[in-house]
């Protein structure tokens, strides 16, 4: 058994902290559990010397998120000032240890209804894709489906429940419509759920740079700029009318409506993306989660979308 898994399974005590920061060896530590993570365990640790969050990677999280990438991209958007300092990798132990954004609000679905925070939410996701960063990963949003989709076959795990096969040929004609090469790819963090907006409260804003930051770039990587925005609106789940404010706000009074089509065509992508994981995590995780009936809501929404870009734009897959 691995380092990691070990860690992953047992207490998260006083004694492990002083093993992965040893700088810290003999200064009192509070240690509390954070709430939000399906897939890793997160631990904020604090001491006189820092405040940090703690990752430990979930069991063969290694099947799909390269760490080194993870690591690279954390460094790199930090310098950007939309992510926490990363402060400590290591891969030996399974841990990623990054700095705690302290006197913040973490971000609900329901934020995403008011609209006098889009300008703080748009803000960072804007500077991500305009950043010019190149990420090591490239993520086609078809392929990646396709190698969630061969994973689980690997898995043996068998779900007939779901039409699988035939709504992947659904996104392979999709994509052909979108037709969007890789060349054209910013970086995106491609897993934008509420959990992962951190915003300072007015009343620390002197101490940080910036009012919003973005966490948790696990499947960061050069992708569509529309998956990305198509792949939080499939997380928050807002109204339409919603939506709408979000792109003219992340759009700037340019090209609107070009924006808002193809986002709309990408959302099967993400759906069908997590819907995928969320099997396999079914039969890989040792977190306490229904993967299950997250994954089935996942598949629903994939293809109540695509009846909604027929109805809507006359693209029918």
């Amino acid at each position: 058994m691995s380092q990691a898994n070990r860690l992953l399974d047992q207490e998260f005590t006083q004694d492990i902290c002083y093993d992965l920061l040893p700088e810290w060896q003999g200064v009192e530590i509070n240690i509390s559990q954070l709430s939000g993570g399906i897939t890793n365990k997160l631990y904020r640790v604090q001491s006189e010397k820092g405040d940090y969050t703690v990752r430990i990677y979930g069991d063969k999280t290694d099947l799909f998120i390269n760490r080194d990438y993870e690591a690279s991209t954390i460094k790199k958007m930090s310098d950007v000032g939309v992510s926490s300092k990363l402060i400590k990798y290591m891969p030996d132990k399974g841990v990623t240890i990054v700095e705690f954004i302290d006197d913040a609000i973490v971000l609900t679905n329901d934020h995403f209804r008011d609209a006098s925070l889009y300008p703080k939410i748009v803000e960072p996701i804007r500077k991500i894709h305009t950043s010019g960063a190149t990420f090591e990963r490239i993520f086609n949003p078809l392929a990646e489906v396709m190698k969630m989709w061969a994973i689980l076959n690997r898995l043996d795990a068998e779900y007939p429940e779901f039409d699988i096969s035939g709504t992947i040929q659904r996104l392979i004609k999709l994509s052909s419509i979108l037709n969007i090469p890789e060349s054209e790819y910013t970086p995106c963090h491609n897993d934008l759920l509420a959990d992962n907006f951190i915003l300072i409260k007015d009343e620390a804003a002197h101490k940080y740079d910036f009012p919003m930051y973005i966490i948790d770039w696990e499947y960061a990587g050069m992708a569509p700029k529309y998956y990305d925005l198509a792949d939080m609106f499939q997380e928050i789940l807002v109204a339409r009318e919603a939506e709408k404010q979000i792109v003219k706000e992340y759009c700037q009074g340019h090209q609107f409506d070009h924006n808002l089509f193809r986002i709309d065509l990408f959302k099967p992508f993400p759906d069908i993306y997590w819907f995928l994981w969320s099997l396999i995590q079914l039969n890989i995780s040792k977190i306490d989660f229904d993967y299950y009936t997250y994954g089935k809501v996942k598949y629903g929404n994939a293809l109540d979308n695509m009846t909604f870009i027929k109805e809507k734009y006359g693209v029918a897959v």
